[in-house]
């Protein structure tokens, strides 16, 4: 029993970060039916550029805050550099900008920063905190409780604020929102830089624990599409369990059978909803009329 409720509140933690890249291509797939493969660079961003800022010498809220708005804004670049000019393209060429944008990102990261693992200092120390016979890092609290936050901060802004019923206006028809007066460029430029923010933020909670360096955005951006795919692409509550799911999936994998099979879970997550519920937990059937 206490095995399996250390391996819960592992994949609760691994989870809670899925959830927020699935989220963000929730987000941007919603505006623009665009699936963002550079997703998890923007999570790896937000865990570089708020280590070698802390590094030199920043505060760590400072040095967060100006990871997140500098991914934030590399969000917005990526819109209106790449996909905004390639509007109206097959979907198949936007994934593949996108894609290159990851790749871009990437390599520059690697050029202006270095190759090495680096990590941050927890929030709130290391002293390991004993739950139901499991032990449990203080900073896992933190990832936890950010994804929580966020998702209940989009729910209150998508529901309470004009601004966010334009965005969903503009997610269920672009035509028609425009019709009423609803500037969905602007739209789409902030449903980028959202996108970009939270990925970012979700860097900033995890590297304490996972650390950080150039490459991880790709496994992070893989296992957040397994997740919104799971849950059902274009649902925030879906984004939310489909992260929280993949992470029990993967903690449970890793614990009972071998941990040599973790990395297969997502992919095995992918090629199961494709065949058995293309739409997801959460998503809705859809027909079109012809």
């Amino acid at each position: 029993m206490d095995a399996l409720m250390q391996f819960v509140f592992s994949g609760l933690t691994v989870g809670a970060v899925y959830a927020l890249v699935a989220l963000g291509f929730t987000i941007i797939y919603n505006a623009s039916d665009v699936v963002n493969f550079a997703q998890g660079e923007f999570v790896m961003l937000g865990g570089m550029i708020t280590v070698f800022a802390f590094d030199a010498g920043l505060p760590l809220p400072l040095a967060a805050l100006i990871a997140i708005v500098a991914t934030a804004a590399i969000g917005v670049a990526l819109n209106k550099f790449a996909i905004e000019p390639a509007r109206g393209a097959p979907v198949v060429s936007l994934i593949i900008i996108t894609i290159g944008a990851s790749i871009l990102i990437r390599g520059a990261t690697q050029v202006l920063f270095d190759k090495q693992l680096h990590r941050l200092p927890a929030f709130s120390g290391d002293d390991p905190i004993h739950l139901l016979g499991a032990t449990l890092l203080p900073q896992s609290l933190w990832v936890i409780g950010g994804a929580i936050a966020i998702f209940t901060a989009l729910w209150l802004f998508f529901t309470r604020t004009l601004l966010g019923k334009a965005v969903l206006a503009t997610a269920n028809n672009r035509l028609a929102a425009q019709l009423v007066g609803i500037n969905t460029g602007f739209v789409m430029t902030l449903s980028f830089a959202l996108s970009a923010a939270i990925g970012a933020l979700a860097g900033v909670l995890v590297t304490p624990i996972t650390l950080v360096s150039y490459d991880v955005g790709v496994g992070l951006a893989l296992k957040g599409f397994a997740a919104a795919m799971l849950g059902g692409m274009g649902n925030p509550k879906g984004a939310l369990v489909g992260g929280l799911l993949l992470g029990l999936f993967e903690a449970l994998t890793a614990g009972y059978i071998s941990s040599q099979y973790k990395e297969a879970v997502a992919f095995v997550v992918i090629l199961a909803v494709l065949f058995v519920m293309p739409q997801g937990l959460f998503g809705q059937k859809t027909t079109e009329r012809v």
